[in-house]
């Protein structure tokens, strides 16, 4: 690498040279790296075509999920929550333990029990870990298709945003196949709660369970609103809406 000392003070590619700026000097050096056409053919990077392989299946089954969830992660997501949900698949992926390398996905390793440990507890909103905003056991009863939370005290179980009168609960249910991209997603009741000291309990019931031929995951969701004049607006406050798979079955 050599520095420039030239009047013109060029940044970026020029031919086979590359000039760029580090710590308010100027710097040039030759273009390198492995061609396109090397790695898709040389036999040395066969293991580099297998991971770029396995990389973009993961990245497919997790744009699958995010889309197939909608507006609940759009209400409850963070700046890295893409990122943080490959490198989550891509564990899961590593417990197919049937495909060969550079096919190993995250259908097959959600088929281990190994593999559903690995996504259940993902939050989507890191900001807002569910166990950093609820203080208090809930109760998933598939038999029953409900999720309950007994004798919920808002202001004491809670951690809530500045100015928030009241908070909402909804279950989801999510069936997605990853290797035939079926999905169907139900919904549950939303229970909405004034953030009060009067105990109650919230009950969540889904209509039925998803259809699948692959897996279910269930969710949480938990957001606060601003009650004004008789309306409830929506507080859309990264640290503190929750969106969380608490189960894949």
């Amino acid at each position: 690498m050599a520095k420039a000392n030239g009047i013109l003070k060029i940044e970026g590619t020029v031919e086979e040279l590359t000039f760029f700026k580090l710590g308010g000097k100027n710097f040039v050096r030759k273009k390198g790296g492995v061609s396109k056409e090397r790695i898709e053919t040389d036999p040395s990077f066969v293991r580099t075509r297998e991971n770029n392989s396995e990389f973009s299946l993961c990245a497919g089954s997790g744009r699958l999920l995010r889309m197939g969830l909608g507006g609940l992660v759009f209400k409850a997501k963070d700046s890295r929550m893409s990122s943080r949900l490959l490198q989550t698949l891509y564990r899961v992926k590593r417990f197919d333990i049937v495909s060969q390398r550079g096919k190993r996905n995250v259908a097959e390793g959600l088929t281990t029990a190994e593999g559903k440990l690995a996504l259940k507890g993902f939050d989507f909103n890191v900001n807002a870990p569910l166990n950093s905003v609820l203080f208090t056991p809930y109760f998933l009863e598939l038999l029953v298709n409900s999720l309950t939370i007994k004798d919920l005290i808002p202001l004491e179980q809670l951690r809530y945003p500045q100015g928030a009168t009241h908070v909402s609960f909804q279950l989801a249910g999510f069936g997605i196949n990853f290797e035939t991209e079926e999905t169907d997603l139900v919904l549950s009741n939303t229970e909405n709660v004034a953030l009060s000291m009067l105990a109650g309990d919230v009950v969540l019931l889904l209509a039925s369970l998803p259809v699948t031929t692959g897996v279910s995951l269930y969710l949480l969701s938990i957001s606060f609103f601003q009650e004004v004049n008789g309306i409830q607006y929506s507080l859309n406050n990264e640290e503190f809406s929750v969106l969380q798979i608490i189960d894949v079955v």
